[in-house]
């Protein structure tokens, strides 16, 4: 509801701007740094004072005389030099939050595709995949609680180095057939097996140089699909998609569609995109120096300081002399299929029904296997790219590359959602038994490689923080059933571990915590559980004294809203309670689910305030009582909406 004051002040001081001054500059809408002064500022006068050739102060005042009545504002000051500060009309605006409680947001036009997660299918998922996927699954939920259409996707790169190396491992290293690895897949933790035996692929590579040409001899089988070494690739991929799949579900992150890398190729994607690129002269052959006989994308194209000695050594390659084809090149043509310019499509068949009913699709390239009766996939009229950062380089190429063929709207539409690697605090590598040097003791942080072997896999991680949430849980609530302190330790668990990933700018290096993750006071998730708990623990103590919910709706009025919220603690618990709409439309502007993590816990906060300060059951004024409760009621549904709709963290029956 707050950010619905905001919209009408803006759209207001907009109008009359434009009516008055002839002007259409953004109208910035900030809060007062002190309560007393209102609830909104506007320091447009201060942007207008050289282009009138006024102070500040005169433009404000004439501002407010020349303002209309806005709705749900009882009066706009000047304040300062120049500050325009706008003051809520309490009463009418604690009436709109009662007729607004059950109205979701309009849906928006278009649809946003989000690709996410992406890991490479070769060994089990990591705690750096953890932060992708919870990264991309929190905006997904931000996007669609704000009415936009989302389709979520996961890119499978099944014909990749890293599934080539596993292949080499079974093939070469440990000779074993077809109906051996077959098994192995048939046994638990597959994913596991291969996280090892990847690990031992690459420490072979660095004994035994002439090994890599084994790599190769497999991108090549794998790619064009022949022989065993194909059906391998296929398996392994296969596999472990289903073993990553399983462990993002255990955190609630699902998938709309996993188009493939070798669909992409042979469904001829690449090819149809690699003939636009030459067509229109995006890429050119070069003819002779170290990339002869390779295509190459200029660097004019993607670098801003390329200057005209930029010659073809300083080009990004596209295909390579042998006319394999690179990593961006098969991406250009797949962003492309995902606005819809590319004159192609996927082939699709069911592959996972998750327990609460949602289907995820697979793309395939053998039209038999394809299912007519499905949702339209790609087409989006924006994309986001959740990939790390180390990535930024081949993300502008990729950008780079639809701007070369004039796709210059789809180029500004596509978004590199960058963040930052995880590592782990040394104190959660002695608890996960990962060994540690000296020197590693000593540093803030310690980073992990998945090609060496040295990590915390998700669901060891996730084992882990289920196994010290138990504890907890059975210390304090020894009389209910196993399953059900199983089921709220895990809750527990996964609230810990997806807001510590969330809780960080995305440009930040994170240094994962146990203890700091899981701890209940201080900016965590199960703080903000607890406080949720603590909201539906009131409305169910009331229930217990025989008294019902009453219909807010039908026994308050703005009138006695008025009255009520006259008291300025009560309004400031009131106006944090109701500021969900606002963050969250901050926080989609920043591109920062960080700062809706911010949000939830201080929200948690302001409920924690006003559970001690207002005793609500023992509440002697009918009036005051009716209001203490709907407030009450209020928080709890926002700490819910907050954290499971938009944070994916779930709300446990007890703490």
């Amino acid at each position: 509801m707050f950010h619905l004051a905001e919209q009408r002040l803006r759209e207001a001081f907009t109008s009359l701007l434009k009516e008055r001054y002839g002007v259409d500059i953004p109208v910035v809408i900030e809060q007062p740094k002190q309560s007393d002064l209102g609830e909104l500022a506007v320091p447009v006068a201060f942007a207008l004072a050289r282009q009138l050739k006024k102070a500040p102060k005169v433009i404000a005042a004439e501002i407010v005389a020349a303002l209309p009545p806005i709705p749900g504002i009882a009066s706009v000051e000047v304040a300062g030099n120049g500050f325009l500060n706008a003051r809520l009309d309490r009463g009418e605006y604690g009436a709109l939050l009662l007729a607004a409680a059950s109205q979701a947001p309009a849906p928006l036009p278009g649809k946003t595709i989000v690709e996410h997660t992406n890991i490479n299918p070769n060994k089990a998922a990591h705690i750096g995949h953890l932060r992708n996927a919870v990264l991309g699954d929190t905006f997904v939920r931000m996007l669609r609680a704000s009415g936009r259409k989302v389709e979520v996707q996961n890119y499978i790169d099944n014909t990749g180095v890293q599934v080539a190396d596993v292949v080499v491992g079974f093939h070469h290293l440990e000779q074993k057939s077809v109906d051996e690895v077959k098994a192995l897949i048939a046994a638990p933790k597959f994913d596991y097996y291969c996280w090892d035996l990847y690990a031992r692929t690459s420490a072979y590579y660095g004994t035994h140089p002439e090994a890599v040409q084994w790599r190769r001899d497999a991108l090549h089988a794998i790619e064009h699909g022949e022989g065993v070494i194909a059906e391998l690739g296929h398996l392994v991929a296969d596999a472990i998609v289903e073993c990553h799949l399983t462990t993002m579900w255990r955190l609630g992150i699902s998938y709309d569609v996993l188009p493939r890398e070798s669909e992409i190729l042979h469904l001829q994607f690449w090819a149809t995109a690699f003939e636009q690129l030459k067509e229109r002269k995006a890429i050119y052959l070069v003819e002779e120096g170290k990339n002869k006989g390779c295509w190459v994308m200029a660097a004019s194209h993607f670098r801003d300081s390329a200057g005209e000695e930029a010659g073809d050594d300083d080009a990004k390659v596209i295909v390579r002399s042998n006319g394999t084809v690179t990593y961006v090149g098969k991406d250009i043509a797949y962003q492309m299929w995902k606005f819809g310019i590319l004159g192609k499509d996927f082939h699709y068949m069911p592959l996972r029904t998750y327990p609460d009913g949602h289907v995820a699709w697979v793309a395939t390239a053998d039209a038999s296997e394809a299912v007519a009766e499905r949702p339209a996939f790609g087409g989006g009229t924006e994309v986001y790219n959740v990939i790390d950062s180390r990535q930024s380089y081949l993300q502008d190429v990729v950008v780079a590359g639809l701007r070369a063929l004039g796709y210059a709207d789809q180029a500004d539409r596509s978004i590199h959602f960058s963040y930052e690697m995880v590592a782990l605090s040394p104190r959660t590598c002695v608890e996960l038994d990962i060994p540690l040097s000296e020197e590693d003791k000593k540093k803030s942080y310690v980073e992990v490689s998945g090609r060496k072997g040295l990590g915390v896999k998700a669901d060891d991680l996730i084992d882990k923080l289920i196994e010290k949430a138990q504890v907890e849980v059975d210390a304090r609530h020894a009389e209910k059933p196993a399953e059900e302190r199983r089921r709220v330790a895990t809750q527990i668990a996964i609230g810990a571990l997806r807001y510590f990933l969330l809780k960080f700018t995305r440009n930040t290096v994170i240094a994962f915590d146990l203890q700091e993750a899981l701890s209940f006071e201080g900016e965590t998730g199960p703080y903000i559980q607890y406080a949720a708990v603590r909201a539906s623990k009131i409305l169910a103590k009331l229930v217990e004294r025989g008294e019902q919910i009453p219909e807010f709706a039908e026994v308050l009025n703005s009138e006695k809203m008025a009255r009520q919220l006259s008291s300025e603690p009560f309004w400031q618990l009131l106006l944090s309670a109701s500021k969900s709409g606002s963050a969250l439309n901050n926080a989609l502007g920043s591109g920062e689910p960080a700062q809706m993590a911010r949000y939830a816990f201080q929200l948690a906060q302001s409920f924690n305030t006003f559970y001690q300060d207002y005793p609500i059951l023992a509440e002697k004024d009918p009036e005051k009582r009716i209001v203490l409760l709907w407030l009450a009621v209020f928080f709890q549904k926002q700490l819910q909406h907050t954290l499971e709709n938009v944070l994916g963290i779930p709300v446990p029956e007890y703490m």
